[in-house]
């Protein structure tokens, strides 16, 4: 509430008439917060959303008398209802998340006193702070989009406060407002990119503990089945050499390695996540060969994701154990890193420490007593590597299913997929493999990231979305180390080549339940290249425009001639600001002097002072048409009767409501009793000279 305090001690020293609002102008106030709520419809809760709703259309039908604004009490239990409302719903749980939540909460309350012409002022800078909140959560173009045309709305609104009966208001106002978008985006740009950058609002940590759309660090069997109806964005890659094979896209991003019943989880979590952000400009220059960016989309995790056998190449991401790649705080926001794919030589002489050995071979000790059995019959029969090729074979040849609507399991659910159902996806065959083989005797792990990613417009960059997530099988053989095994592939390999789409063709599930997805309808290319064409600008505009931070910025200053450093780009940016309002201050004199000229009856009426002034008639402040059209008159007789139709004229054109027609006429009578007096004091001048 400091906020609104601010606020309103600020507009409170200007004085504004107590005047009711013109309807006008709260029109365009109530339409700039519905554009500003648009880009939080994902995350506010129903119930605030329809608050908020609700409060405006009470003060829109207050504003025509439907209905009267509350008093000071009724006001005061709304507000306490409300916000007893927010403190249930919040439940002791404090983020920018739930604070920017509130802070709409209060817009919403503010309609409710919404009555003179000073509220319309605090609800103006209150709105305007509003856009600025809007970016903590979504920083993609079309949402930028929307919060400009929110700003120029409130804009819009604020001219038609001041001017509320002014023919062709609303007209002007954005011809008025796009004037001032031409002159002012040059210098926007410039700094842009010269002004030292600086980490943006929207950086602060956002970390609220709730959950988002993506890989979690537990797997249960139908986890990634359900996540796999889902075409949300997960992440792109950019190449700086070929892209690699569909299927070698296995992208790394976590490792299951205990089994609690039948959910699989990490022995050792990521523990504390300590707030604040990521470093969001990772990946900086050129792509060498074997390198690639990846812009990770928010996960409120610490987990990278990467192909296998890659380093680190950017600060922003650390190598762990495992072939794991982490970050140093939770990817709140979106995080753009740098890797790169190294060729390594096999490493046939490891050993796996009995403790990580310990580790990859825990099982509960009692469940699932067929698939025992069976890990017991291929131990006495065969050595690892078989036991291994004889699971894949197992799910090759006998009829094993890929669904993404596989049968409910019930307790001993490895015993009913292996042995009953026989239908499942990845993750029901990943966790029932690696059962297997540990009870066998091989250590194994489960891993969980995504496999595949489609390419984007032009082929430029990969998009990999939630639908591609995936889980498949690590297991130790003596000799080689930890090498891949994918139940999947066996089972659909239309999986592992081509993506879910094929995998899921038959069976027609694929987004099932997402009927707004245009990844659902790729038998239409229009509604496919809309698509891609609108993914590519806003990824561009993610790496180049929200992304351009330090990094970034000093890379692109090295390109110039001369190379650029902190120092010179500081002399750089103080002379563009210098010269801009130089430019500026020009501008406004060079108009302010010849503003007059432009205006057509303005240049009439300074014409007939100038006329007045040589007949020894200077024109004196504040000095009204008529009044001079009288001491012309009698300083000049000749002219008496044309100067009094010349005031009246003027005084008509100002002060009464034209129409464009009469306005046009107005100023050719204008032109004509001008002509007019200067024939009629030649004449009276001439007459006099005259004279003996």
């Amino acid at each position: 509430m400091s906020v609104f305090q601010g606020l309103s001690g600020e507009v409170s020293e200007l004085k504004f008439p107590d005047t009711g609002l013109p309807s006008k102008a709260l029109l365009w106030l109530i339409g700039s917060f519905s554009l500003l709520l648009t880009p939080q419809l994902d995350r506010l809760p129903v119930w605030l959303i329809a608050a908020c709703v609700v409060l405006a259309v009470w003060r829109w039908l207050a504003q025509y008398g439907r209905v009267r604004l509350p008093g000071r009490w009724l006001r005061t239990g709304i507000m306490l209802v409300l916000v007893s409302v927010y403190v249930a719903t919040v439940q002791g749980r404090f983020s920018v998340d739930t604070a920017a939540s509130f802070f709409v909460l209060a817009v919403g309350l503010k309609w409710l006193e919404t009555r003179s012409v000073r509220d319309f002022y605090v609800l103006f800078f209150i709105l305007v702070y509003l856009s600025t909140v809007n970016f903590l959560f979504h920083q993609e173009i079309h949402w930028t989009l929307v919060n400009i045309l929110a700003i120029a709305s409130l804009l819009v609104g604020l001219q038609i406060l001041n001017a509320p009966d002014l023919p062709g208001s609303m007209k002007a106002g954005w011809k008025r407002l796009g004037l001032l978008l031409v002159k002012t985006l040059p210098i926007v740009v410039l700094l842009f990119v010269f002004f030292p950058r600086m980490a943006p609002l929207w950086s602060v940590p956002l970390v609220s503990g709730e959950a988002r759309t993506g890989i979690s660090d537990t797997m249960r069997p139908g986890d990634i089945s359900s996540l796999a109806q889902s075409s949300e964005r997960a992440f792109r890659v950019t190449f700086g050499g070929e892209m690699p094979a569909y299927r070698d896209r296995y992208w790394r991003g976590l490792v299951l390695d205990y089994l609690d019943g039948e959910t699989w989880r990490q022995r050792r979590g990521d523990g504390y996540r300590k707030p604040g952000r990521v470093a969001m400009d990772g990946g900086v220059g050129d792509l060498d060969p074997g390198q690639y960016d990846v812009l990770l989309e928010p996960t409120d995790q610490r987990w990278a994701f990467a192909l296998e056998g890659s380093r680190a190449v950017s600060a922003n991401v650390v190598e762990e154990s495992e072939d794991l790649f982490r970050f140093r705080r939770p990817a709140d926001t979106s995080v753009r890193y740098r890797l790169e794919r190294e060729v390594t030589e096999e490493r046939g002489l490891e050993t796996l420490p009995p403790a990580q050995a310990r580790r990859y071979l825990q099982l509960p000790a009692t469940g699932n007593p067929r698939a025992r059995a069976l890990a017991e019959d291929l131990r006495r029969r065969f050595a690892d590597r078989e036991i291994v090729q004889s699971m894949l074979t197992r799910f090759r040849e006998q009829p094993y299913f890929y669904t993404l609507r596989p049968p409910q399991m019930p307790e001993n659910g490895i015993d009913t997929l292996l042995f009953d159902a026989k239908r499942g996806f990845c993750a029901h065959y990943a966790g029932a493999t690696v059962f297997v083989l540990r009870a066998a005797g091989i250590p194994a792990r489960v891993v969980v990231g995504y496999q595949g990613g489609d390419r984007g417009a032009g082929g430029e960059y990969l998009i990999v979305r939630q639908y591609d997530a995936h889980a498949w099988v690590e297991a130790w053989i003596e000799g080689r180390g930890w090498i891949r095994v994918d139940p999947t592939a066996a089972i659909a390999p239309d999986r592992i080549e081509s993506g879910l789409r094929d995998a899921v063709a038959n069976e027609g599930s694929f987004l099932e339940d997402d009927w707004t997805s245009p990844q659902r309808y790729s038998d239409i290319p229009m509604i496919q290249w809309a698509s891609l064409q609108l993914d590519r600008i806003n990824y561009q505009w993610q790496r180049w425009v929200v992304g351009y931070q330090g990094q970034s910025q000093m890379d692109l200053m090295s390109r110039l001639p001369g190379g650029f450093g902190l120092k010179e780009l500081g002399y750089l940016t103080a002379g563009i600001v210098g010269a801009g309002l130089l430019i500026a201050g020009l501008m406004s004199a060079w108009q302010a002097r010849l503003g007059g000229r432009r205006d057509a009856f303005r240049r009439i009426v300074d014409t007939w002072h100038q006329l007045c002034s040589r007949a020894g008639v200077p024109v004196r402040t504040g000095e009204t048409p008529a009044a001079l059209a009288s001491r012309l008159a009698r300083a000049e007789p000749a002219v008496a009767e044309s100067a009094r139709l010349f005031a009246r004229t003027v005084n008509s054109h100002y002060y009464s409501d034209h129409s464009g027609e009469s306005g046009d006429g107005d100023l050719r009578r204008l032109r004509r009793l001008l002509a007019t007096m200067k024939k009629q004091m030649r004449r009276s001048h001439s007459t006099a000279g005259k004279r003996p």
